[in-house]
């Protein structure tokens, strides 16, 4: 496990991230996601609101990876995530303010094990 500081909360949560995901077979997926709260310690709240092959990587292979940058450098979060359809993590996205007019599918929450600095 690894604790998110809060300045790394910060480049988390106020730029887009890169979030990888794969099928059961090793095959790589990455998207865009940019409605991304940190929720604890070591915990990402993420919210679906277009995805279609991460939500089914996900449902059959939760390791993830996702990548952060901004003008300082970067960061690197490994993890495990869970997918939400219905449950208080979905009620949470349906309610935040970056979703509005957003479908927001389902939510995903990704406990953090590693975090590596990139520069």
């Amino acid at each position: 496990m690894a604790d998110i500081s809060p300045k790394v909360k910060k480049i988390i949560e106020l730029n887009p991230l890169a979030f990888a995901t794969s099928d059961e077979n090793g095959k790589p997926n990455v998207i865009p996601v940019a409605c991304v709260k940190v929720v604890s310690k070591n915990k990402l709240l993420i919210t679906d609101n277009y995805m279609v092959q991460a939500k089914k990587n996900l449902l059959k292979n939760r390791n993830v990876c996702l990548a952060i940058w901004n003008s300082k450098g970067g960061i690197k979060l490994v993890g495990k995530a869970e997918y939400f359809s219905d449950s208080k993590w979905k009620h949470q996205v349906e309610k935040m303010p970056e979703n509005n007019g957003l479908p927001a599918k389902g939510a995903i929450i990704v406990t953090i094990s590693k975090i590596i600095a990139l520069r």
